[in-house]
């Protein structure tokens, strides 16, 4: 019976239940010895009902009067006795019954019960968000808009009443346990088969890989998403076969490089991530000297993406490090004070970058740098949601926040996967290709297209799968027509077709069809509807696939 509600309300009522028993056998007992006295005035002994019966009710000073048969002066002296002796027990085991129901350890432990026929009853797949703060609440919106029930785990009871009174629409189950117990995890539903993924974006790296390494051994299907801010931990995620490895840093850089020789890559990958649409302006980065503030775990990989841009760098940290290449400029230092800004060459910087963990620190950087540069560019790291408003305030040129980004690329690696394997491949192409790939978009879309991803299966293209399993060949031109005039086309371009693990990046519209592919289309509301009704009504996917008359194939169906 561990962790049991029912074994700790038997465990603590034990003495009281023991008390109460005997107080009542005691007064019962004396009761059936003492001799009484009926209406005849013959001598007449109590049975054991009539005794239970009798001190029942007046234990608890109900008082139904003296029965069967008026008491001696004897038996009112014993159920005088009795009276406090059993009122006595009674007090005992309200008294430890209240102080039961105050005890923390019961309502964790019936909040643990209710959090279980929660999770049993959880319809569809779910995810499970370990922690809740501003990042994973924002996860948890995305998750219920998109239709994925949430579970969280958190330790904290302040963010727990945090979440509580959020009043997410479906309910959130929360659990307020270790993050990293097993028995947690199980109770959370880690174990059973619509348990869908794991979030994990913790500071620690320990914390995070044990969660991994735990998880894994517990359901060897489930989906990871794990946070990383090293290469090291990357690595040893991905020795586990960490499917989701969310580190802003990388990305952070990764963009800051896109920025100096592939601006159209990024804003396509912006457009994917939801943060900008395919017509934003996005200045080209200038090449020259570029000051680093802070030679963190960002300031590592800056150097990393920046080292073969050909870029003079020099960095500014507070302390001395260890084991710093040696080709590294660096200047020791605080980097907002004005001597160590000059001694690091800000006159003639054409960029810096506060990429420090402390917000006010970073201001205060850029700030300065400012001051004694005018024309330079400023670009932020800024680590805190409550700092937006200051930030945006500062006139910063660009800034950069690794909560975002976790936020971006776990909801889009989970909600959207296809998206996701889809920035993958974009990245690995040259900034021609990806210009070319935009002007298309903005040209038979929209400068804002929808991602839509379909899987040939029964439950998204029911029609699509029986036409397939007839051997009939079905071309990917099937989701270019409109269904207004089969003639026509709709506005939809063909990103990606996943097949196995084969990836076809802009597949052509002569692509065949097979069972269960996965596709990945960018297209409007319009089209969207019409591949649909194309994949699953019977009507609309004869107009588009047979070249029949509409009227003819109404005929057919009534």
């Amino acid at each position: 019976m561990k962790n049991s509600s029912l074994w700790i309300i038997l465990h603590r009522m034990r003495m009281p239940f023991i008390v109460i028993i005997v107080t009542y056998t005691i007064a019962i007992i004396g009761m059936l010895i003492i001799d009484g006295k009926d209406n005849l005035g013959n001598v007449y002994h109590m049975s054991l009902f009539d005794a239970f019966y009798f001190v029942t009710y007046t234990a608890t000073t109900i008082g139904f009067g003296e029965t069967p048969y008026e008491f001696t002066y004897s038996q009112r002296l014993w159920v005088t006795f009795s009276i406090y002796l059993t009122v006595l027990g009674w007090f005992y085991g309200i008294g430890t019954l209240v102080s039961l129901l105050q005890d923390k350890l019961l309502l964790n432990e019936l909040k643990r019960a209710k959090f279980k026929r929660d999770i049993n009853h959880l319809p569809g797949k779910f995810i499970i968000v370990l922690g809740y703060n501003n990042v994973t609440s924002s996860i948890i919106k995305k998750a219920l808009k998109s239709g994925i029930r949430t579970v969280v785990i958190e330790e904290d009871e302040k963010r727990v009443n945090n979440l509580i009174l959020e009043s997410f629409t479906p309910s959130v189950p929360i659990l307020q346990a270790d993050v990293h117990n097993k028995y947690a995890l199980i109770d959370a539903g880690l174990e059973k088969t619509n348990c869908k993924a794991i979030i994990s974006l913790f500071e620690s790296e320990k914390l995070n890989l044990k969660i991994a390494i735990t998880a894994k051994l517990l359901n060897k299907n489930i989906i990871l998403a794990i946070k990383s801010s090293s290469s090291h931990q990357t690595q040893n995620l991905k020795d586990i076969n960490t499917q989701i490895i969310a580190n802003p840093f990388s990305i952070i850089a990764s963009e800051l490089s896109l920025a100096f020789s592939s601006p159209n890559i990024l804003k396509l990958e912006k457009w994917v991530y939801k943060i900008d649409d395919l017509n934003t302006s996005i200045s080209k980065l200038p090449r020259g000297k570029y000051i680093i503030c802070g030679y963190g775990r960002m300031g590592k990989y800056l150097y990393q993406r920046f080292n073969d841009l050909d870029l003079d760098l020099v960095f500014i940290d507070i302390r001395k490090k260890n084991n710093i290449p040696k080709n590294i400029k660096i200047v020791y230092g605080d980097a907002d004070e004005k001597l160590v800004l000059e001694e690091s060459g800000i006159y003639d910087a054409c960029a810096i970058i506060a990429a420090t963990n402390d917000d006010i620190v970073n201001l205060s950087v850029l700030s300065t740098a400012k001051k004694l540069n005018k024309n330079i560019i400023t670009i932020a790291r800024e680590n805190e949601f409550d700092d937006i408003t200051i930030f945006e305030n500062a006139k910063i040129d660009h800034i950069y926040m690794p909560e975002k980004i976790l936020i971006h690329k776990i909801t889009n690696a989970l909600i959207n996967p296809l998206s996701d394997i889809f920035v993958h491949e974009l990245l690995l192409k040259d900034e021609i290709w990806a210009a070319k790939l935009l002007s298309s978009l903005i040209k038979d879309i929209n400068e804002n297209p929808i991602l839509f991803e379909l899987v040939i299966n029964e439950k998204e293209a029911s029609e699509i799968k029986k036409s397939l399993k007839k051997e009939e060949f079905i071309r990917l031109k099937l989701f270019h027509t409109s269904l207004h005039n089969r003639e026509l086309t709709n506005n939809v371009v063909p990103l990606l077709l996943l097949r196995d693990e084969k990836r076809i990046l802009l597949p052509s519209w002569d692509e065949i069809i097979k069972l269960d592919d996965k596709i990945l289309f960018a297209c409007d509301n319009h089209a969207k509807e019409d591949i649909q009704f194309i994949c699953l009504n019977a009507y609309e996917f004869t107009y588009a696939h047979k070249s029949k008359e509409k009227s003819t194939i109404l005929k057919r169906f009534l």
